[in-house]
């Protein structure tokens, strides 16, 4: 059928598709006088270029439709709010940038000699500052069981002495338990001259050390160690074989 909408010569055709998901859909097929297919509008549009303004053209209907381009000065007056705010090239303040594809040397000059690069940064969000003596805020609290019966206090090892402004043997405790279980570094307690310590121990006390004073562990505290360690192995060995026998 020929395309009155179109150049003398034009013709439309409607296919209907027979098999597959899309069955009874019909495909919209427009053919130039010279034979050659167009199966969209945009594919048209580029073959007839300027000679022909599909604006108000409908594909499917093979029609001049005048809504089209009424829709089409509507919508240049909207805002795409969806896309990014760009700014008025005369309002921004030129940067000088460098191709990152030229590696050039950087030379490092420092107007001071005592200056120290922080190397140590971390990335992500900021740790919250640690409260000092915190754990004296537990003291006088205590666990108890079922009964209602309260667990028996752990007690620091001989080479370990509490520090701190009336810090008892408690709560030093729990600052040597917070040590092992959150901190990274070694545990070697407060290394301040007591000196220092007696005269301000909020300035000179190390946050990230627990609550004791400076220690040495020797090779003996590790042998004493060890053997605690078999004598509980040991230990468990026997329980577990007793309940394996009785099973």
């Amino acid at each position: 059928m020929e395309c009155l909408a179109l150049p003398k010569g034009w013709k439309r055709e409607e296919i209907v598709r027979r098999s597959g998901l899309s069955s009874g859909k019909i495909d919209i097929i427009y053919t130039s006088p010279s034979g050659k297919k167009f199966r969209t509008k945009p594919q048209l549009a580029r073959y007839l270029g300027d000679t022909v303004d599909l604006t108000t053209f409908d594909f499917r209907t093979g029609k001049i439709n005048s809504n089209l381009i009424r829709k089409g000065k509507r919508q240049k007056g909207l805002y795409d709010f969806s896309r990014g705010v760009r700014n008025d090239s005369s309002l921004i303040q030129p940067i000088r940038q460098t191709a990152s594809i030229f590696k050039q040397p950087v030379t490092v000059i420092k107007t001071q000699k005592d200056s120290k690069v922080k190397l140590d940064l971390k990335h992500g969000p900021p740790e919250k500052p640690k409260q000092l003596f915190w754990e004296k805020r537990l003291e006088n609290l205590r666990a108890i069981n079922m009964d209602e019966e309260e667990y028996e206090n752990f007690k620091l090892p001989k080479n370990m002495k509490a520090i701190g402004p009336n810090v008892v043997e408690d709560t030093a405790v729990r600052s040597v338990s917070t040590a092992l279980h959150l901190y990274t570094q070694p545990i070697i307690g407060q290394t301040a001259l007591k000196s220092n310590l007696e005269k301000n121990l909020g300035v000179y006390i190390n946050p990230e050390q627990p609550l004791v004073a400076a220690m040495e562990i020797t090779d003996h505290d590790i042998k004493q160690q060890e053997e605690k360690v078999l004598a509980a192995r040991k230990r468990l060995e026997e329980s577990l074989n007793e309940i394996s026998f009785n099973f």
